[in-house]
C-alpha cells in the first residue's frame, strides 16, 4: 500500500484545533515513526512494537475527518503505552489496552476538544472500549456526521425499503428487512440474499436498470 510521509507540522490539517500539541508530545517522546497512508478497508489504523533496529511505528488512514482521525491515532498510542508497559505479554486488545485506551480518551475528553455528540458517545465507550472504532456502532455514526458529503452515496439505514443500490463493482442490490444492526439485501440479478451493515456506504444513483 503506497504511504505517504509529512512532516510532523503539516498533521496540524488532520486534527481537530487544540490536540495537535498534545499528540506531538506523545509522538516525540517515544519517537514515533507517523505514516498516513491511502484508505484501507479493512483497518483505519495500524501499531508496530520496535524490533529490527526500528522504533515504534503508526500508520492512520489519511481520509479520515479529524475526529476519526484523532480517535484512531489515540486508539494506536494506546497500544504503544500498552506495549512498553507489557512488552507484548498481554492480548493486543485485553484489559491493559482497554485501560490504556480508556485513561487517554478521558485526558482528551477533559480538553473539550471534540464535539458533545462525539464526546457523549467516547464516554459511552470508557466502560469497555471496542477492538475497532467500527464496531462501536454509536461512535461510529457519531463520528460519520463529519465526514464529507458526497453526492449520490447513503449508508444502508438510509435507504427506503425496496430501494436499489450499486455496490463499487456494479452489482445491484434491493434494499429488504433489517435484521438488528443489519438489513437483508436481494441482488438483483442472481436473486441472491446478503446481509448489508446498515452502516454500509453504498451508490443510490442505479445505473444500467
Amino acid at each position: 500500500m503506497p504511504r505517504e510521509k509529512r512532516p510532523f507540522e503539516e498533521l496540524k490539517e488532520f486534527l481537530p484545533e487544540g490536540s495537535y500539541e498534545f499528540v506531538m508530545q506523545d509522538i516525540l517522546q517515544y519517537k514515533v515513526q507517523l505514516t498516513l497512508t491511502r484508505e484501507r478497508k479493512t483497518v483505519l489504523g495500524t501499531y508496530t512494537h520496535p524490533f529490527a533496529g526500528k522504533g515504534h511505528r503508526i500508520t492512520v488512514n489519511s481520509n479520515l475527518n479529524k475526529y476519526s482521525f484523532l480517535v484512531t491515532l489515540l486508539h494506536e498510542l494506546a497500544h504503544l503505552f500498552t506495549h512498553e508497559k507489557f512488552k507484548g505479554k498481554v492480548a493486543p486488545h485485553g484489559k491493559e489496552w482497554k485501560h490504556d485506551f480508556a485513561e487517554i480518551l478521558k485526558e482528551y475528553l477533559q480538553k473539550n476538544i471534540f464535539p458533545s455528540d462525539v464526546a457523549s458517545a467516547l464516554v459511552r465507550s470508557l466502560k469497555n472500549p471496542g477492538a475497532s472504532t467500527c464496531a462501536d456502532i454509536p461512535l461510529q455514526l457519531a463520528l460519520k456526521k463529519y465526514d464529507p458529503v458526497v453526492a449520490g452515496m447513503l449508508m444502508v439505514q438510509d435507504l427506503a425499503d425496496g430501494q436499489l443500490f450499486q455496490l463499487t463493482d456494479g452489482r445491484t442490490f434491493k434494499r429488504g428487512e433489517r435484521q438488528r444492526t443489519r438489513f437483508r439485501c436481494e441482488e438483483v440479478n442472481t436473486r441472491k440474499l446478503y446481509l448489508f451493515s446498515k452502516m454500509y456506504e453504498v451508490c443510490i444513483n442505479v445505473k444500467g436498470l
